[in-house]
C-alpha cells in the first residue's frame, strides 16, 4: 500500500500531524520503535492509577485555540502544578513565593521585607553580568535559596557544577512576591482525566501503526511507502551522526508500588541536596486527585547521555546549537523529509508548543 505521509514517531507531534492529514483525507503510517504510542506523554495504568511513565507531564498553556484543541480529546481536570522542594529534613513551597521566603526567614511576612532579605545577601556581592549559572541564581534570589534550593538540584539535572553551566539555563526561574504556589502562570492548566494515552489513540484512530518498528532497521523500505515523510526522531541520526553526535541529558526512573494510599502528599517533591542521587520523586495520583488503596512513585535520575540511551533535554549551548545548524541546513535541502518535535528540531518544548508547531507544519504542508 502506497501512503502519502510516513510518520516517523507516534509521540504528540506525530499523533497532532497524522490526525490534521487524515481529516484531509491524506493516508498516513505512523511508527515507532517503542512497543506502545505517546511517546513520552504515555500514561500506563497501574493499580488503578495513570502512571507518567516518563516523568510528570502537566499541561498548561494561554492559548485558548490549542486548550479547546487538546480538549476535544480528552476532558482535563483542574489540577495546579505546586511542586515542593525538600533539603535535608525542611521543605519549602516553589516557585520561589512569599511562602518560601517566609520560611526561610521566620522574620519575613511581606514582598518588601523579603525583597530587603535577598538585597542583604546581595550587599557587597559584584555580579553585573552573571557568567555561570551560580553567579544568575545569586543574582535572582540570594545565596541562601541558590545553596539549599537550586545549587545541588542543578548539578545533579545537568551532571555539571553550577560554575560550569550557562547563565541562560536558569533565566526563566520563576520568583513571585505573592503567597502563590502555581508553578504556571498560564490561563489554562491541568491534567487529561484518563491520562495522556487517550489523547494519542484519538489522533491516531485514523492512520495505520506499526510498533516495534525501527525506522532505521527497515528505513529503505519504510521509504518507499511514501509520498513524504514526518521525521520526529533525533535529526543527527537521521544524518547517521555526519557532523558529530548533538548531546542531551537522559533520565531513568525507578518505579514502585507501594502498600500506602499516601506516601508524599504532593506529586512532585524535588530532593535539592546533591548527596540525595534522584531529582524528585513523583506520586501519580495526585495528577488525578486518586483515593486508591495503594499508590506509585517514581524516582527520577538525571543520567548521562550516550546514544544507546533515551535523548530527554537538549543541550543547548553554543557548541551544540552550532552543530545543530548544521543539520537544520541539510535538512532544508530534503524534498521528501520534514522534521519536527523535539528530537526533530533539537528544542525543548512544552507539550502545547509541541502541538501548535505540528499545526503550523499542518496549515503549510496540507
Amino acid at each position: 500500500m502506497k501512503y502519502d505521509y510516513l510518520v516517523v514517531g507516534a509521540g504528540l507531534f506525530g499523533a497532532t500531524f497524522a490526525y490534521e492529514a487524515c481529516k484531509k483525507g491524506k493516508k498516513c503510517l505512523v511508527i515507532d520503535k517503542r512497543p506502545h504510542i505517546g511517546g513520552n506523554i504515555y500514561t500506563e495504568n497501574i493499580e488503578g492509577i495513570n502512571v507518567h511513565k516518563y516523568g510528570a507531564h502537566i499541561f498548561h498553556t494561554s492559548d485558548k485555540e490549542i486548550w479547546n484543541y487538546v480538549n476535544s480529546f480528552a476532558e482535563f481536570n483542574r489540577y495546579t502544578n505546586s511542586p515542593v522542594a525538600r533539603y535535608k529534613n525542611e521543605t519549602y513551597n516553589l516557585p520561589f513565593n512569599m511562602n518560601t521566603f517566609s520560611k526561610l526567614w521566620p522574620e519575613v511576612f511581606t514582598p518588601d521585607q523579603a525583597k530587603a532579605k535577598i538585597a542583604e545577601e546581595l550587599a557587597g556581592v559584584q555580579i553585573e553580568e552573571p557568567k555561570n549559572l551560580e553567579e544568575q541564581a545569586i543574582k535572582l534570589v540570594g545565596k541562601t535559596i541558590y545553596e539549599k534550593l537550586v545549587k545541588g538540584y542543578t548539578e545533579k539535572q545537568w551532571g555539571m557544577k553550577a560554575t560550569e553551566l550557562p547563565p541562560f539555563i536558569i533565566k526563566r526561574l520563576p520568583v513571585r512576591f505573592t503567597y502563590d504556589n502555581n508553578y504556571f502562570n498560564d490561563l489554562y492548566q491541568g491534567i487529561p482525566v484518563g491520562g495522556y494515552t487517550q489523547i494519542i489513540e484519538k489522533m491516531l484512530a485514523g492512520s495505520d501503526l506499526r510498533l516495534n518498528c525501527d525506522y532505521f532497521e527497515n528505513r529503505a523500505e519504510l521509504d518507499a511507502l511514501a509520498e513524504k515523510i514526518i521525521f520526529t526522531g533525533p535529526i543527527d541520526r537521521y544524518y547517521d551522526y555526519k557532523f558529530g553526535p548533538l548531546e542531551y541529558r537522559s533520565v531513568r526512573f525507578e518505579t514502585e508500588i507501594l502498600d500506602t494510599d499516601n506516601f508524599q502528599g504532593n506529586a512532585v517533591v524535588n530532593y535539592t541536596e546533591y548527596e540525595v542521587p534522584y531529582t524528585r520523586i513523583i506520586e501519580h495520583k495526585h495528577f488525578e486527585f486518586g483515593n486508591q488503596s495503594k499508590t506509585v512513585i517514581s524516582r527520577e535520575y538525571s543520567d548521562k547521555w550516550t546514544v544507546e540511551k533515551e535523548p530527554y533535554y537538549p543541550i543547548n549551548n553554543e557548541k551544540n546549537n552550532e552543530l545543530y545548524k548544521k543539520y537544520a541546513d541539510l535538512a532544508a535541502t530534503e524534498k521528501k523529509v520534514i522534521f519536527g518535535g523535539r528530537l526533530g528540531q533539537y528544542k525543548y518544548y512544552d507539550m502545547h508548543v509541541v502541538i501548535k508547531e505540528a499545526l503550523s507544519l499542518c496549515r503549510k504542508e496540507l
